[in-house]
């Protein structure tokens, strides 16, 4: 009874917030917003929870104020994402980006996709309020901007009600993200697109050899210090489980140089992107990160004394099914061999040859 109470009042929130027109709209964690308002949704206890969500949220909340200025890396993986807009036809009226890079998302966009409408989501108000305070500092975006809190997990979205679903460094801090990729196609208008940039496992390739060394000598075993991440082969496999079609992935790699281990560590922590597992080691040794940061630098450290960082970037392109959208043909229906081609081609290529 406690908890349809409290329920209750945060659906009456949401409406009174829609009736006085305010950007803010609060989403408890384990709903889903409709146009009725909220509908419960059974928690399901056999799925495995791997990130700590409420505490991804304080490191948004800090990342919030300490939050770099043109993130040189940052900002590439945005532009690059958002490039793909300009191979589009099409526009996308009314746009969503999902928590991560909200900012530059939003700074880099420069009329692409013929954008009217954006709402920029995440699970931290402090994130979104520096989002808002840029935009207002900006003096120049003719796009109708929306600030929502809600979580990626559980989006408060009407179905088919979006042309263009972004996320860019922000999904593969959620424990479903299948589920979470699933839910942006359903809130996709037919032929509506589905952008996403998250980190791959190579991520941090220094850190991981450098802690588990360090570990060792100082602790005899080790415990994860960063936080596990999707594989290259695995992201075709989630766009095509969530009901994507055309389907594309692509990889780029970043190598960022620092001056120091500590460097990279702030900015892990200006980009929210620190440690958030459930079954994590809450306290470092002091040791244990002096001879982290050693072994890091005595291994790894360029000539020129910079302490290099491996950012490996998962791209996902995805349309919501639409008849418009081209069909693969009948498995068998080809009235060409690749014999046939080969042959031809090759022999060709063989005459062109000089002898």
């Amino acid at each position: 009874m406690r908890a349809f109470g409290a329920f209750q009042r945060s659906s009456l929130l949401l409406r009174r917030r829609r009736a006085n027109n305010e950007p803010y709209a609060l989403v408890p964690s384990g709903s889903f917003c409709t146009d009725n308002g909220f509908e419960t949704t059974s928690n399901d206890s056999s799925r495995v929870s791997i990130f700590d969500r409420h505490l991804k949220r304080k490191q948004r909340d800090r990342a919030a104020w300490l939050t770099r200025p043109n993130d040189s890396f940052v900002d590439a993986v945005a532009e690059n994402l958002l490039d793909r807009l300009e191979d589009c036809r099409k526009t996308f009226p009314t746009a969503l980006c999902l928590g991560g890079s909200l900012e530059a998302v939003r700074r880099l966009l420069r009329g692409r996709g013929g954008i009217e409408k954006l709402i920029m989501m995440d699970t931290s108000y402090d994130m979104l309020k520096s989002c808002k305070d840029a935009q207002q500092d900006a003096h120049n975006d003719n796009i109708e901007t929306f600030f929502v809190v809600g979580d990626e997990e559980f989006l408060p979205l009407k179905e088919s009600s979006l042309d263009l679903a972004v996320s860019c460094l922000g999904l593969h801090w959620t424990n479903d993200l299948p589920g979470a990729m699933i839910q942006c196609k359903l809130a996709l208008k037919p032929d509506g697109l589905f952008l996403g940039a998250i980190l791959g496992g190579e991520t941090l390739k220094e850190l991981r050899v450098a802690c588990t060394v360090a570990q060792m000598e100082r602790e005899g075993g080790i415990s994860p210090r960063v936080s596990p991440l999707a594989q290259v082969r695995d992201a075709g496999n989630l766009l095509t489980r969530a009901g994507f079609t055309l389907p594309s992935v692509d990889v780029d790699q970043y190598t960022v140089k620092y001056n120091s281990s500590m460097e990279l560590i702030e900015h892990l922590r200006a980009m929210g992107e620190t440690n958030a597992l459930l079954q994590r080691n809450k306290i470092l040794n002091r040791e244990t990160a002096l001879a982290t940061a050693a072994i890091y630098d005595s291994m790894f450290a360029a000539e020129d004394g910079s302490i290099p960082a491996t950012f490996q970037v998962i791209y996902m392109t995805g349309w919501r099914e639409h008849y418009s959208q081209p069909k693969p043909k009948r498995r068998g229906s080809a009235t060409v061999s690749f014999k046939d081609i080969h042959k031809h081609f090759g022999s060709e290529n063989q005459s062109a040859q000089p002898s």
